[in-house]
């Protein structure tokens, strides 16, 4: 049984790279051609979007563990850990999307198709990746408060460059609206959100991991 996963999570990482560099590149594309900033501030404010980050990180892992797997790049994205991590990430992603931020806009055409891989495609194809394919026998509780140093630089990014720009990615952190006292008590929020999610993913890989043994 182990073996026949082995041999199709190749497969499995492939559709997902593709998928993810598909939507990442496709949405590059109508951020430049929409043309409603100049070039420099598109690219930043691309960047400047967790569910642009988070897609990247997984198409990168997904590509490096395919192509690179020997690499220090490849080792890296191989740990169970870093794995772990990036399905908490993209299952974040993709709730917060759906319950929060789904009915505030209403995508059309291709928009449309990249914003349901980014958001629900591939957070959902990442998860099931996690699920079956990734060993979880060396995950410690531990690594719940080291997960918490990508959320925390992408905070403090946006904050910065929020409060130069005026520009916030998400109206639950628009601070030139919600007001300082507001945006913390989100952010606040959302920090322990991202902890209590790593403790269950920590929580479900040692429990899936006993039921393997048992």
């Amino acid at each position: 049984m182990r073996n026949d996963r082995q041999k199709i999570a190749p497969a499995f990482l492939l559709v997902i790279a593709l998928l993810g560099w598909f939507a990442l590149i496709t949405q590059l594309y109508l951020n430049i051609s929409s043309k409603v900033n100049p070039l420099p501030e598109t690219l930043t404010r691309y960047f400047s979007y967790f569910t642009i980050d988070t897609n990247l990180l997984v198409a990168l892992c997904c590509s490096l563990i395919l192509l690179m797997p020997n690499s220090v790049a490849g080792k890296f994205f191989s740990r169970q850990s870093t794995q772990t991590a990036i399905a908490l990430y993209i299952t974040i992603v993709g709730v917060v999307y759906n319950i929060i931020l789904r009915q505030i806009w209403d995508p059309q055409g291709l928009q449309k198709i990249v914003d349901e891989l980014l958001h629900l495609v591939i957070p959902l194809l990442f998860l099931l990746y996690w699920l079956i394919f990734v060993r979880k026998n060396e995950l410690k509780w531990s690594n719940a408060l080291a997960w918490m140093l990508y959320p925390f630089v992408y905070g403090i990014f946006v904050f910065c460059r929020g409060y130069v720009s005026g520009f916030y990615p998400y109206p639950f952190i628009d601070m030139s609206k919600l007001g300082m006292n507001k945006t913390i008590v989100n952010s606040i929020g959302f920090v322990f959100v991202f902890f209590a999610a790593g403790l269950l993913f920590i929580w479900l890989g040692k429990l899936l991991e006993k039921k393997k043994q048992a």
